[in-house]
């Protein structure tokens, strides 16, 4: 069975026993799922993915979805589930890092440079924001926070077009159907039709940091620890550099 990209459901999809079913951020989807082949190779443990919002993985385990491993884009979701119990205890772990861009169709000529109180709203013209729900997804949460932080936030907050994830943003933009976007690095290298204007200094919001952890009510933790120690092998980090992100060691 090849590796899957599998949407969120109210059920948890099936899965074979022999393999493990992996929560993943929508942001890592290029990059885990060229990962998953790799370990699959390796080990012959196939590995079935379902990406969304790391909120919306997280209430899935809330309610009792049936994975084996949860991979966050944001550190409070896992608080989160660690706070209900849903993590096994000592299995968490910070994996990756990566950087909050501000992007525009290829084509488009908008030049910007990122600093306080920069004019977006007026590079906006008439189109919107397009951005991950920023009351809730983590790239929304790190956009809105970067623009509080250069107060720029209150300029845009009503021409912002929320999305139910990252990829969501990416695509409105490379569709030409909002002219920016705020987005992580990484989905610019997996999309050819949008550019990055600018990128956020680090020191606007918070670290864009990925922990994962095995779910506390997975049948398969020795496994689930295996592959957690896959993903911060040396053999993995050629993989996620290759897709833009940065190792957490």
């Amino acid at each position: 069975m090849a590796v899957l990209a599998l949407s969120v459901l109210l059920h948890a999809p099936a899965v074979r026993a022999e393999e493990l079913l992996i929560f993943a951020a929508a942001s890592l989807q290029d990059a885990l799922g060229a990962a998953a082949q790799l370990y699959k190779r390796t080990t012959g443990v196939t590995l079935a993915v379902s990406y969304a919002s790391s909120s919306a993985l997280a209430r899935q385990i809330a309610q009792g979805a049936p994975a084996d491993v949860i991979i966050s884009a944001n550190a409070r979701w896992m608080d989160y589930l660690e706070g209900l119990g849903r993590i096994e205890s000592g299995s968490r772990a910070d994996l990756l890092r990566n950087r909050l861009v501000l992007i525009a169709p290829l084509t488009a000529k908008v030049q910007l440079s990122i600093a306080p109180r920069f004019p977006l709203a007026q590079a906006l013209g008439d189109g919107w924001l397009a951005m991950a729900d920023p009351d809730h997804v983590p790239a929304g949460l790190y956009g809105k926070a970067a623009l509080e932080t250069l107060e720029v936030w209150r300029s845009v907050a009503q021409r912002v077009a929320r999305t139910d994830n990252v990829r969501g943003a990416v695509a409105l933009v490379a569709r030409g159907e909002a002219p920016l976007g705020i987005v992580y690095r990484t989905d610019v290298l997996a999309v050819k039709r949008v550019r990055i204007v600018g990128e956020f200094p680090q020191d606007t919001h918070p670290a864009i940091v990925y922990p994962g952890a095995i779910v506390s009510t997975s049948k398969k933790k020795e496994r689930a620890r295996a592959l957690l120690e896959f993903l911060r092998s040396v053999e993995a980090d050629t993989v996620f550099t290759r897709h833009g992100f940065a190792m957490e060691h």
